[in-house]
């Protein structure tokens, strides 16, 4: 999942593309910046579980996808994956 990337929203209303590098449903770490001037955060769902909510460098960071959708995701990931490895 290195190569994945997702938008995620920042305080300021500003829109940013990360890149993940992995994909849970409990949890989703993202890399922000390229690079040795890297940060990685951690997204935890929230408490209704529509968002995925994190911090970093004393900004949150916002990924507005629910939990339900994230698995969904995760299994047709998985699922396009098995389908290229089987002959």
């Amino acid at each position: 999942m290195s190569n994945d990337r997702i938008q995620v929203q920042v305080e300021s209303e500003q829109v940013l593309e990360v890149g993940v590098s992995s994909k849970k449903s409990d949890a989703i770490w993202i890399i922000l910046g390229e690079g040795i001037h890297n940060a990685k955060c951690k997204l935890v769902p929230t408490r209704n579980g529509l968002a995925y909510a994190g911090s970093v460098l004393g900004r949150e960071i916002i990924y507005e996808r629910s939990v339900e959708q994230v698995r969904a995701d995760i299994a047709q990931e998985e699922n396009d994956s098995f389908q290229f490895r089987t002959r």
